[in-house]
């Protein structure tokens, strides 16, 4: 049986820009997470998985035919876009429902389908709200209701946690496990690796347009903990704080910056544990800690150095 997305030296570039070069991908996982930086070329490869783009060079193939004009394809497929285009006077059910008589439903079908849409996201009590008056995250609800109207049986979902707050987040990683469990096949980018450990243990990673690693988030996990987490830590004592971490030998580099040290260290656990020992020890001493390594942007220049 064929993967339900297979990329064969996949390519796409314009003009002399490449923005994927000779991707090999074959996914049929319920969940995969597509990662990458900001300018991996995610976008790109969702946009050729549905069609709008045709390969520079190579294929990429749906359900095992290739999505170019291809509307029995595009019937199976779902794709909920990182950017907001709304009507903002609008109701979330007429957004819904007009995209819905768009794609050629008669007015009775395209009002049950928003309906049981808007059910699916959790949005039957606001949906004939104002968009403008909805928070980020039953924004983000609407736009995969929109997906959801043709019962897709692949969806994509582009940085969908993108700006949403900690209770948003977790409301979306819980949607996102009910469409999976409803037999829906989703693939969802995102640039943070913490987002995709909640909801998937298979990721794609792609960089610079390249495919880097492909697997279970478990094996990205051990590569990550091969390099040295950098850590910097606001202070008005910097030489001071520095002193109490150059001999430790989980560090493996340090630099002392104004107001701040950064702190490169192989054991983040036993680093964030010191930590919390010195601030015990003198409150007033750290001021702030930030860790650079959040997103991915961090593990690729690493593994592409």
């Amino acid at each position: 049986m064929s993967p339900i997305i297979e990329a064969c030296g996949l390519s796409k570039w314009f003009g002399e820009v490449v923005a994927l070069n000779n991707l090999d991908i074959a996914l049929d996982s319920p969940v995969t997470g597509l990662l990458g930086p900001n300018g991996a070329g995610k976008s790109t490869f969702i946009k050729l998985a549905l069609g709008l783009y045709s390969p520079s060079k190579g294929s990429i193939r749906i359900f095992g035919e290739a999505p170019r004009n291809n509307h029995r394809v595009m019937r199976r497929i779902g794709y909920c876009p990182e950017t907001d285009y709304f009507f903002e006077n609008s109701t979330g059910f007429e957004f819904v429902y007009w995209l819905n008589r768009y794609w050629g439903m008669q007015h009775r079908q395209a009002v049950t389908s928003a309906e049981a849409a808007c059910d699916l996201v959790n949005m039957t009590e606001r949906m004939h709200d104002a968009i403008d008056t909805y928070s980020k995250g039953m924004r983000q609800r609407i736009k995969i209701a929109q997906a959801l109207t043709g019962c897709p049986e692949l969806l994509f979902l582009d940085e969908p946690m993108n700006g949403l707050d900690p209770k948003g987040r977790e409301e979306m990683y819980l949607l996102i496990q009910k469409l999976a469990g409803k037999g829906m096949t989703v693939v969802v980018s995102s640039h943070i690796l913490y987002e995709i450990e909640r909801i998937t243990d298979t990721v794609v990673l792609i960089y610079g347009g390249t495919l880097l690693a492909q697997g279970r988030v478990r094996d990205i996990r051990d590569l990550i903990d091969k390099y040295p987490q950098a850590i910097r830590i606001r202070t008005t004592q910097a030489r001071t704080l520095a002193e109490r971490f150059i001999t430790q030998e989980a560090v493996s580099s340090l630099e002392i910056e104004e107001n701040s040290i950064l702190v490169r260290t192989r054991d983040p656990n036993f680093t964030y544990e010191m930590l919390n020992s010195i601030a015990l020890e003198d409150a007033e001493l750290i001021q702030g800690i930030a860790c650079s390594d959040d997103n991915l942007q961090s593990v690729f220049d690493y593994l592409t150095r």
